[in-house]
């Protein structure tokens, strides 16, 4: 029999000698050829865990290129600091998004061209409509793109000046059309000599005559003077055009000179085959007074004359007859030549037909028949012939005379 054990009995007491009976249960774990072993991990383990371990630092990798990269873009799109103040932009007629994109980023409007095709592209495209547009530097390129979404009507305020306006009557048609500006800044800017054109004789004060009267688009940005500066850019563009320098040069003239004479043009022809034959009486009087000094012809020019009239403010009710007695530096019943500025600010059909008069009249003419040498028949005289506002031309005087009382009758003077 098996003897048992006695649990309470601490082991140092049990002898084996005195218990020779006992009979021990054999564990199997006990047994050598039980024990476990290590095994060392295989290689094909360990390169597995290498390449895990590489890819997980490629993709921190690209996760921080990525985020580094995202950063960038958003710098782009929205750059730190406040927007600055609006400036005006012009979206030209043959803009397309690259060249818009790139001349948004030369005007510092954008901080990158490419981002902003992208942007644009992204968020739906872009309808590119011409005009004039306000625009914050450093600003969001969502705003930016808002803004030129935003149709020009809607941002600015159109206002046309006719042509044969005063610098006057152009300060109140402004004034008129747009709130926040007055006719008394806009000839206060008119009086500044830091706007000049290139037309402005030295010593000459008035921009009178310098102005395109056209219809231009004025932003909330631009200031009076703005506007004055880009109405003389405009007459200078259109005198390149007409090719002002050298013609003017041909006739004897200079472009300013010109620039008078096509302003009383403006001012006294009502038709447009009457301009350049208006011309030409001009150009007849002056080449007579050129040639002889000591008897000039004057212009007699009306229109010259009421312009000097309204520029020393003298009482409108007053007679003409009056007025043209009364010397000043547009009266051209007194004057042996041209008035000392533009009496009006021209339109291209005025420039045009004093860098162009017309031929004098041939001998067959009906003005031309009578004279001692009809080949010798030029037009010095002109008054009004009818109501639509032609004229009728003559040579001589006494035929002068004879249309003057027609016109008288039929109450037309």
């Amino acid at each position: 029999m098996t003897q048992q054990l006695d649990p309470l009995l601490p082991e140092a007491e049990v002898d084996p000698d005195s218990h020779p009976a006992i009979d021990w249960e054999i564990d199997p774990w006990d047994n050598s050829d039980r024990t476990g072993t290590v095994e060392r991990l295989r290689r094909q383990t360990r390169v597995f865990k290498w390449g895990v371990y590489a890819l997980m630092c490629l993709t921190i990798v690209m996760v921080m290129i990525a985020g580094a990269v995202g950063w960038w873009y958003v710098q782009k799109l929205n750059p730190e600091g406040e927007p600055g103040p609006v400036q005006s932009f012009t979206v030209a007629e043959d803009e397309t998004l690259e060249t818009l994109a790139e001349r948004l980023e030369d005007e510092g409007l954008i901080s990158d061209a490419n981002v902003f095709e992208q942007y644009v592209d992204r968020d739906g495209g872009l309808e590119i409509t011409p005009g004039y547009y306000e625009i914050r530097p450093n600003d969001h390129m969502g705003n930016v793109l808002g803004r030129l979404r935003t149709p020009p009507g809607q941002t600015y305020s159109q206002v046309t000046f006719p042509e044969g306006f005063t610098l006057v009557q152009m300060a109140r048609r402004l004034d008129a059309e747009i709130d926040r500006m007055s006719a008394d800044d806009f000839l206060a800017a008119s009086k500044d000599s830091s706007i000049t054109s290139v037309y402005k004789p030295a010593g000459v004060a008035s921009l009178e005559g310098l102005l395109f009267p056209d219809t231009y688009q004025v932003s909330n940005a631009e200031s009076e003077g703005q506007v004055i500066d880009r109405m003389i850019g405009l007459m200078e563009r259109v005198g390149g055009q007409e090719d002002i320098v050298s013609k003017s040069a041909a006739l004897g003239r200079t472009p300013y000179e010109i620039l008078i004479i096509a302003s009383m043009i403006e001012k006294e022809a009502r038709v447009a085959e009457d301009r350049a034959k208006i011309s030409r009486v001009i150009h007849n009087r002056l080449f007579v007074t050129a040639s002889n000094p000591e008897q000039p012809f004057p212009l007699q020019i009306d229109a010259a004359v009421l312009y000097g009239r309204n520029q020393l403010e003298i009482d409108p009710d007053t007679p003409f007859s009056e007025v043209r007695q009364i010397p000043s530096d547009w009266n051209t019943y007194l004057l042996p030549s041209l008035p000392a500025t533009p009496i009006a600010n021209p339109g291209r059909a005025s420039i045009n037909a004093a860098l162009n008069p017309a031929p004098n009249p041939p001998p067959g003419d009906v003005i031309c028949r009578d004279l001692p040498k009809p080949d010798e028949c030029f037009y010095f005289f002109y008054v009004l012939a009818d109501e639509d506002g032609t004229h009728a031309f003559a040579a001589t005087g006494e035929q002068h005379q004879a249309n003057v009382e027609i016109a008288a009758a039929a109450g037309l003077l």
